[in-house]
């Protein structure tokens, strides 16, 4: 009986540890308005600061669109050149607090999210600069395969005076050989 109370408090102090998680670095701020409707379709990852989910991976690419619940479908694509073979995650999205406001959390892994913060974005939705729950996770994201570079300079300058360390960035490759 003692070990049964003892597993539950446990799970009730990891679950509110996980719904408290902040879903933003501190300092760092959301975009508003944000504007749903134009950030849906495909994106090309332009930059990230690598970590295991996407290591390995080229020719990687974000698809959100519209579920019936209204949460976003998140399909992340790239090429693994080591196992020389397409991945794909399928994941969800939600807005924390108003859906005017780039802040958001997505889930790949069940019940389990973590955020993705819309930090920096153009009018016309062409180019984004996306941060996750902490200074590890962040993203150069565009419509096409590149970006120009006054926005590429524009958006290294945003993430760092919110204090990333953007020589961590990786630059990804988008080619059609594989």
């Amino acid at each position: 009986m003692r070990t049964g109370k003892l597993l539950l408090f446990f799970n009730i102090v990891i679950m509110i540890g996980f719904n408290s998680c902040s879903t933003i670095p501190k300092g760092v701020t959301a975009v508003q308005p944000f504007e749903k409707g134009k950030y849906l379709g495909k994106w090309f990852e332009i930059a990230r600061i690598d970590f295991k989910y996407e290591r390995d991976l080229n020719n990687t690419t974000a698809e959100y669109s519209l579920n019936t619940n209204g949460t976003i479908k998140v399909l992340n694509k790239g090429y693994n050149v080591k196992k020389r073979e397409w991945e794909q995650a399928v994941g969800k999205a939600k807005f924390v607090g108003a859906d005017t406001i780039g802040k958001l959390k997505v889930s790949f892994f069940g019940p389990f999210y973590s955020g993705y913060n819309v930090i920096a974005i153009d009018s016309d939705y062409k180019y984004v600069l996306v941060a996750g729950a902490s200074f590890k996770y962040l993203w150069i994201l565009s419509r096409e395969p590149n970006i120009p570079d006054e926005i590429k300079t524009k958006y290294l300058k945003i993430a760092e005076d919110f204090g990333y360390n953007t020589s961590d960035l990786l630059w990804i490759e988008h080619n059609k050989q594989q």
